[in-house]
């Protein structure tokens, strides 16, 4: 009577569907996530404002899209950092970079990351989170006094520490760069911009040893933070597309799908479907 009782309880256990089981795509895992609609995933057009590299539909939460904050947060602070890179108005220090790094690109971008992977966004997830703890690095490094960071070194030694941290920095990003090849236009732009601005910080930091004045290459600092101000209106730009719908704008903002993409294909091929329409269309008249 036990043995039954306990086969009829396993029994209805396998019966029982596990709410979030990850199905097979047959290719990338970070470019899917569940649909939460049925047993089929439905898959739509990948969409920059959700920071999803691949086609997608986000799971039916209680919760609001968190990528539009997270990158608010990293386009406001790689903004004042690359207008302090840029020297724009003769600025040099970096000290106010500390607060937003801090509280709004490190802390609040993190919250982003953590609540993005809850909604079952790995790639999102995973940058922002990233990021968010690269800026709160950064403002660890920058705080003076607090650490003492830079003053344990001697000579160019900070430079070239700090040069080969932000030349981490860039591979992590490249990583994540080539996760997007296959998305938008604009969205792979931002992480472009993102590892070229590093590449450029880094070698400028790198070259304090070899300068007279043991100070970083400023032609190489000013071309990071070129970059740097790009990376952060594109951000702006993603942020804008994950706000902006019908009930609260008159319009929306394009992420141009790359032609090569699972969209850009289809777009190919509704445009021939159309072409061999009209074509019919002539032919029958």
């Amino acid at each position: 009577m036990a043995a039954t009782a306990s086969s009829s309880a396993i029994e209805t256990r396998q019966q029982v569907p596990r709410a979030h089981e990850y199905r097979d795509y047959g290719g990338n895992p970070l470019a899917h996530v569940m649909s939460e609609t049925g047993s089929m995933s439905a898959r739509l057009p990948a969409f920059g404002g959700g920071l999803q590299p691949g086609l997608y539909k986000p799971p039916e939460f209680k919760f609001a899209n968190p990528v539009p904050l997270g990158l608010s947060g990293f386009a406001l602070t790689t903004f004042i950092l690359s207008c302090v890179n840029l020297g724009i108005r003769g600025l040099a220090a970096p000290s106010l970079v500390i607060g937003p790094a801090l509280a709004y690109g490190g802390f609040v971008q993190l919250l982003a990351g953590m609540w993005d992977i809850a909604l079952g966004n790995v790639f999102g997830g995973v940058a922002l989170s990233t990021y968010g703890g690269f800026w709160i690095s950064i403002a660890i490094i920058l705080i003076p006094g607090g650490f003492n960071i830079e003053k344990s070194y001697t000579g160019t030694d900070f430079y070239t520490a700090f040069g080969l941290y932000i030349l981490g920095w860039m591979i992590v990003t490249i990583m994540f760069w080539l996760c997007t090849l296959k998305s938008t236009v604009v969205f792979s732009a931002l992480f472009w911009c993102v590892w070229m601005a590093f590449i450029f910080l880094g070698c400028g930091y790198l070259d304090a040893k070899n300068s007279p004045e043991q100070v970083p290459n400023a032609a190489l600092v000013k071309a990071g933070g070129a970059f740097g101000i790009v990376a952060g209106f594109l951000a702006w730009y993603l942020m804008l597309a994950g706000l902006l719908d019908e009930g609260n704008s008159f319009f929306v903002v394009p992420v141009l799908h790359f032609p090569w993409s699972e969209k850009g294909r289809e777009a190919r091929r509704a445009d021939l479907k159309l072409g061999e329409l009209h074509g019919a269309r002539r032919h029958n008249k």
